[in-house]
């Protein structure tokens, strides 16, 4: 005997049959203010969005009463800037929880798609030059085509067995590599990675370290955090008066180790050329803390604010490249990267201390050498 199966409607018994709460918002109706404060983005860039992802978010659906595509799109930004979904939020646009929900699956997977179009190194030689006057012009550090970092974000424990998403701080969280450029742009970003791995074993298996161990981006190079304890380095900038954010982001990261594409300073700087060679990698390194910053308060689903990441480390990974993706777009569109308050990321979990060990890359070393000879002497 068949069983009949009644398929519940949420936005249905929300509002009843024929309350079509879902065409009533309108981005003409509300203040430029209003959408800034409800979902970060000011009224072109969300119509810039609607357009970009709209046949995605237009697909055939089985539902009398589809959500449109910039519903979908006011309901992701406001789950990525608020980080919680909030009822005020569904209330806004007309939609049930439970439809804020698939609105924020469907956008981040769209967002997804276009990852690599909006995510990418320069291909041109032109822009690869240009890439490195400008962080030249930071500091005095040559030949540099990016800084590289990682960091953590807070997610649900998929299960009770699996530890190998659990930080050092006894946390679970994904370990995200990213490099950026001297605007902040993302070049590269690598959110699949578990919190129990330390970023120097994350970059050793990551995409990044395979193209350019192959040699795809020659005479160039990535700039990396120190490599020995952060309390000598809290000593060094105490005296500076630079990189005041080191301590709060990155305690204790031991990173990543000197190759030929990887610059990193020096252990314990003796001559003034190393002293000097330290400073301006600090100082150029120090983008992309700002950047780590600027991402978290723009996006607060990131920070931990709200609590961790309440999905799977699949679905937690998709949505942190999407707002990866919307980062770069509104840099694009002239958005500035420093403009959102600084409220920081999660703390970020410290690294298994260990007694400094010299590179065994000669190659890279002879590099770090030479740099320092003929830059900083």
């Amino acid at each position: 005997m068949a069983i009949p199966i009644t398929v519940l409607d949420c936005d249905l018994l929300l509002y009843g049959r024929g309350h079509r709460t879902l065409d009533r918002f309108k981005l003409d109706d509300v203040t430029d203010e209003y959408l800034m404060s409800m979902y970060g983005f000011p009224r072109q860039f969300i119509y810039y969005l609607v357009e970009l992802l709209g046949a995605n978010l237009s697909r055939p659906t089985q539902r009398s009463r589809a959500i449109s595509p910039e519903t979908q799109v006011l309901a992701a930004l406001g789950f990525y800037t608020s980080g919680s979904f909030q009822t005020r939020m569904g209330d806004a646009i007309g939609i049930s929880q439970a439809s804020m929900s698939r609105c924020v699956a469907n956008v981040t997977e769209a967002l997804v798609e276009r990852a690599s179009q909006f995510i990418r190194f320069p291909a041109d030689e032109a822009s690869i030059q240009a890439l490195k006057d400008e962080f030249y012009g930071l500091a005095g550090m040559p030949g540099v085509m990016g800084v590289v970092d990682c960091i953590h974000v807070a997610i649900k424990a998929p299960n009770a067995e699996d530890l190998s998403y659990v930080n050092r701080k006894g946390l679970h969280s994904l370990n995200c590599l990213m490099v950026c450029d001297i605007r902040g742009t993302l070049m590269t970003v690598e959110t699949n990675w578990p919190g129990s791995l330390q970023d120097c074993a994350v970059l050793q298996q990551s995409s990044l370290s395979s193209q350019f161990e192959a040699g795809m981006h020659k005479d160039s190079w990535l700039l990396d955090l120190p490599e020995f304890h952060w309390k000598d380095w809290l000593t060094v900038m105490s005296r500076t008066r630079i990189y005041s954010t080191f301590s709060s982001v990155n305690q204790g990261d031991s990173s990543f180790f000197l190759r030929t594409w990887l610059m990193t300073p020096l252990h314990i700087p003796e001559t003034p050329a190393e002293y000097r060679y330290n400073m301006a990698h600090s100082a150029t390194h120090s983008v992309i803390e700002k950047t780590f910053r600027t991402l978290c308060s723009r996006f607060r689903c990131l920070d931990g604010s709200k609590g961790a990441l309440q999905y799977s480390p699949e679905k937690s990974s998709h949505i942190i490249l999407a707002c990866c993706v919307l980062h770069n777009i509104s840099l694009e569109h002239g958005m500035d990267v420093w403009s959102s308050p600084m409220t920081g990321p999660m703390e970020q979990p410290p690294e298994e201390e260990y007694e400094h060990m010299e590179s065994l890359d000669l190659e890279a070393d002879r590099i770090r050498q030479e740099l320092m000879l003929t830059h900083f002497s």
